[in-house]
């Protein structure tokens, strides 16, 4: 007899929007060319938000497809907060980056696959695009800080760029590098940080059904603020390891050395997975604060996703995975 297994980050299906409304609304916004201007929350339409990537020749592409796989515990974050409230070093170390990174230009963008691959490639950010199906999820994420929200992205498996780039069986981990352009970003002036941005995942992480690259959130192409045109989410991870604005990949047999680690390795580490038990070593993790709320709820374990996460990591010792 087959049994449904409870999830601990589901909502009861008598709370979702039926899927014909669903549908119906995406469809119409999406004739009207505005893409998805109202929250999930119910809350009626937003104002618009700021910093949008203007011109995008990927526009057409959103919205894409929802996955009915992915859902939430909670409310999608209001598309008005999480835009205007992230982390961009690039550009200044304050939350308001939507104020600053009007300057990011993200048309011409290659992006270049080399290391231990078949064959070393460069292409420009559009033509990668045609080779992939794009999809829209629900996705949780959990900042380091203690702040979170609950976001549509829109984008592709990350094993989809792995199925294009065709690493070599002797490659271990893929390490990302953000672009590098203190003209067009001030923030990479600021000496004492180790431009450019670097972030790494194992072969199995990249692997995993949840690690998903980003072009888009909220049926539009992403926010300047957020990294366009191409992102890393890792929902399971705290926010560091979902690098912007990527630039390169690289197939290596070696363990990347990532910004944030070579920054403080006493603060962050390689690992970052969810741990609400694990203090980082100025505050408390058990608990967050969704943008939007005054009330505090507790952070899960894997943010929740240990389902599809936790057995990745079964048998390795010696190495703190939840830093």
């Amino acid at each position: 007899m087959w049994a449904k297994r409870k999830r601990g980050w589901e909502i009861p299906e008598r709370e979702a929007t039926p899927e014909s409304v669903f549908h119906d609304r995406r469809a119409l916004l999406k004739a009207m060319g505005m893409g998805a201007l109202v929250a999930a929350t119910g809350a009626g339409p937003l104002a618009a938000t700021p910093a949008f990537a203007d011109a995008d020749p990927s526009a057409g592409l959103y919205p894409a497809k929802a996955n009915p796989k992915y859902v939430l515990d909670r409310p999608v974050t209001a598309e008005k907060l999480s835009t205007s409230y992230n982390n961009f070093y690039e550009y200044t170390s304050e939350k308001n980056v939507f104020e600053y990174s009007d300057a990011l230009q993200t048309r011409p963008w290659s992006i270049a696959i080399d290391g231990m691959v078949e064959k070393p490639m460069t292409l420009g950010v559009d033509d990668l695009l045609k080779k992939v199906t794009l999809e829209e999820r629900l996705y949780r994420h959990r900042c380091v800080e203690t702040w979170s929200m609950a976001v549509p992205w829109t984008g592709f498996p990350m094993k989809a760029l792995l199925d294009i780039a065709r690493p070599l069986s002797s490659a271990k981990y893929v390490r990302m590098t953000t672009f590098m352009d203190p003209k067009m970003a001030p923030g990479q002036r600021m000496f004492f940080y180790p431009w450019p941005y670097i972030e790494g995942v194992t072969m199995f992480e990249a692997n995993n059904d949840l690690a998903f690259l980003v072009t888009g959130m909220y049926g539009k192409p992403l926010p300047k603020p957020d990294g366009p045109p191409l992102r890393l989410v890792l929902p399971w991870k705290y926010g560091f390891k979902s690098i912007k604005s990527i630039v390169q990949f690289t197939f290596t047999d070696k363990q990347p050395t990532s910004f944030w680690t070579a920054l403080q390795a006493n603060e962050y580490g390689f690992w970052a997975n969810v741990n609400p038990a694990v203090p980082h070593p100025r505050w408390s993790q058990a608990t967050e604060r969704e943008l939007g709320e005054n009330t505090r709820r507790p952070t899960l374990i894997w943010n929740g996703y240990g389902e599809y996460v936790a057995a990745m990591y079964d048998g390795i010792k010696g190495e703190e995975l939840f830093r």
